[in-house]
């Protein structure tokens, strides 16, 4: 296991850090688990090497704080750091914050949280944090030893990502990011921020929600083209590693084979560990995805509301999506929504008011009959 540094906290956690949201399988973090199954996934991890787990309050309907708090028994818990999550929909006041990190102590089995974190912050969910005094309640209570590092992973547009950053005395942030997210969130430009301020960085969704463990026919083409084979998974973890700016890349295992994949494909990198062949090879198959793109749509939204309340860039996005990543529409979770809330492009009535608000000038109309006829 290759081991980086967290210099402004002096640690060195390990490359690979378990994600404890997806035990079951189940991308979306809400169901049951098996609890045996999990506890020997966590204790092997960590036999192997790791050294940093990575759970949240909310994660498999709060249940994902209990295993790894059993897991950490018998010696564990001293062989890692934990970074938890304080949801903003659990918390109003101070009082509650003071419940809910309470109830993650006892979960977790432990007198104290290495990584501390906001969860999923955008600007607006962290002015509403400010509000109730979260700020000053994770001052206190690293004062107080029940947290040691003050963090927050990050959902939002790059501009959220700047600000917030340069808001707050932050010890270490997480953010999504893969080949594929170089310009989305956080993206490159958050990145190199953070390690410009000398804040470490945790890499959630390297895998993109598992979308990159594989590859669609034109992508993998390329992969089997160039002389050294490896995986798309360890093509992915690879990219990421090679950034020094990235501390931990973050990987939700559900397998002992996958985990057993990971100690291997993190035994062999580090940062600046691909070559200009490989580095190439990357921006091609990035280009090899955006050529599966559907229809040029940038999520600007100027097309919406739309009078008939068809959620327009949804459905775009979820064309997209699907294509790039070869997804099965039914197991789409943003066109399951659209379905659900009967905002899909079967009530368009043809009024045209979004091709005229459109800065593209795309011809949606008729493109989104054609997505829906493939998403139906």
């Amino acid at each position: 296991m290759k081991y980086r540094s967290m210099k402004k906290l002096g640690l060195k956690p390990s490359a690979f850090g378990l994600g404890c949201m997806r035990f079951n399988g189940d991308a979306s973090g809400d169901s049951t688990i098996d609890e045996q199954k999990a506890i020997a996934l966590i204790r092997h991890a960590v036999d192997g090497g790791v050294n940093y787990l990575d759970t949240a309050y909310t994660y498999l309907n709060k249940t994902s704080e209990i295993v790894v708090g059993k897991a950490l028994r018998d010696g564990y818990r001293e062989k890692v750091t934990i970074a938890t999550k304080m949801p903003l929909g659990a918390v109003k006041d101070r009082s509650s914050m003071e419940a809910v990190l309470a109830e993650q102590l006892r979960k977790l089995q432990t007198d104290h949280i290495d990584f501390y974190l906001m969860h999923g912050l955008d600007r607006k969910e962290w002015e509403a944090f400010k509000a109730i005094g979260a700020p000053e309640f994770f001052e206190d209570m690293k004062r107080e030893g029940k947290i040691r590092f003050k963090c927050f992973s990050f959902h939002g547009p790059y501009e959220d990502f700047e600000y917030i950053l340069n808001d707050y005395d932050w010890d270490m942030v997480q953010i999504q990011y893969n080949f594929m997210d170089v310009d989305n969130q956080a993206g490159t430009r958050g990145l190199k921020l953070a390690g410009e301020k000398g804040i470490p960085v945790v890499i959630m969704e390297g895998l993109l929600g598992g979308r990159l463990s594989g590859a669609p026919e034109n992508v993998q083409a390329l992969y089997d083209a160039f002389p050294v084979k490896r995986s798309p998974v360890e093509w992915a973890f690879r990219w990421l590693c090679n950034h020094p700016e990235v501390s931990v890349v973050l990987s939700g295992c559900n397998e002992k084979e996958q985990i057993d994949d990971n100690l291997r494909i993190f035994d062999t990198v580090q940062a600046g560990v691909m070559d200009a062949d490989e580095l190439r090879l990357m921006e091609n198959v990035q280009k090899a995805y955006h050529d599966r793109t559907k229809i040029g749509c940038t999520g600007c939204k100027y097309c919406m509301p739309c009078p008939n309340e068809v959620n327009i860039a949804g459905i775009f996005s979820a064309w997209n999506n699907i294509s790039l990543y070869c997804l099965d529409p039914a197991e789409d979770w943003g066109l399951k929504r659209i379905k659900e809330n009967n905002n899909g492009a079967n009530m368009c009535i043809g009024c045209g008011a979004c091709e005229a608000a459109c800065p593209q000038q795309l011809p949606i109309i008729e493109q989104l009959r054609n997505a829906w006829s493939e998403l139906k």
